[in-house]
């Protein structure tokens, strides 16, 4: 390493370097995918820079690629692409990030401990829509209010136990006890966290095999936990709800010292990725507010936000800084 920080050129070198990884992991799998005038890595680039730097809307965009011809010659774009272009690349992009994150939530285990699947945590936390809310009577109704406008009308309704009723999207993020994000998965804000878990389950057993999974009381479901059994993975969580014979057994297996410090520190292995991803999608403001609507947008938008998380993380591995400092990968992306 030349320099006692990461520079922006080192930051793209590692993104690049893991997107071959997964291309050709991909490629093994599947065989070889679609070509693209503009390459996927080209464009997760580029849209991390815009997020840091705060710029959603893509006629912006473009016009920040048209007066900075010689960074985006450098990022690899061949040409300027349209503004329309930018915004379909955008809305198709999310199932890939979700699994380049897939990917590098895997290759970082040979990192260290930090970087380990053993024991992995599983949560939900809720971001408000951009634009007004549209309130739930009329939303059932499928009536737009008079003067109700530029509303997100692809968001729903969920109660958030910080912020009460919150009109917007779920994150659904899966991390290990550092914080290091593993796995994710964006809906809108009524889809139940159990059911999303439900859908994520093969892809975390198959991928990171933890011994346990911990999560909040909307994860408990005693038949979950034996399927969870079979797999290799005990789910843990507090089961205030489950009752019965079989609840009895599992809440005093809950109590053994190993899973009741797991359940504890739930909240301090994942609340703080969920604030880094706020500060890499610029929403520490208003309730998390989103700078982009609909649901399309808004998946990419954050699990773009979960993959510079961990990128960041790695580079901070790699150059001795603290894991969770973000703050560097932001200077030298604005």
């Amino acid at each position: 390493m030349s320099h006692p920080n990461p520079t922006f050129d080192d930051y793209v070198q590692v993104m690049r370097s893991l997107f071959h990884k997964y291309q050709q992991s991909t490629l093994s799998r599947h065989g070889r995918g679609r070509m693209f005038t503009y390459s996927q890595v080209t464009l997760i680039l580029f849209f991390a820079i815009m997020a840091f730097r705060r710029i959603f809307k893509f006629k912006a965009q473009n016009r920040w690629l048209r007066n900075h011809k010689e960074e985006a010659k450098s990022l690899g774009f061949p040409d300027i692409p349209h503004r329309t272009t930018l915004s379909r690349r955008y809305k198709d992009m999310y199932n890939t990030v979700q699994e380049f994150v897939d990917y590098v939530g895997q290759w970082a285990e040979g990192l260290g401990k930090a970087f380990r699947s053993d024991h992995l945590f599983e949560d939900k936390s809720l971001f408000k829509a951009d634009g007004p809310v549209w309130h739930s009577k009329d939303q059932k109704a499928g009536i737009i209010p008079e003067g109700l406008r530029n509303v997100d009308t692809n968001a729903t309704w969920c109660k958030s136990g910080y912020h009460g009723w919150v009109y917007g999207y779920g994150l659904h993020s899966t991390c290990n006890q550092t914080g290091f994000p593993k796995h994710v998965q964006v809906e809108t804000a009524s889809v139940p966290e159990s059911i999303v878990l439900d859908e994520k389950a093969d892809k975390i057993q198959r991928i990171s095999s933890p011994k346990t999974l911990t999560g909040d009381d909307g994860y408990s479901k005693l038949s979950r936990v034996k399927e969870w059994i079979k797999a290799g993975t005990v789910i843990l969580t507090p089961a205030l709800k489950d009752k019965g014979q079989e609840a009895e057994a599992y809440h005093a297996y809950l109590r053994y010292p190993e899973n009741a410090s797991l359940i504890c520190k739930r909240k301090t292995a994942i609340e703080p990725l969920f604030d880094l991803v706020s500060k890499t999608v610029g929403t520490e403001q208003n309730h998390k507010q989103l700078p982009v609507k609909g649901v399309a947008n808004v998946r990419n938008c954050l699990a773009l936000g979960v993959l510079m998380v961990q990128i960041a993380m790695i580079v901070n591995n790699i150059w001795g800084l603290p894991l969770h400092n973000i703050s560097h990968m932001m200077s030298v992306f604005t």
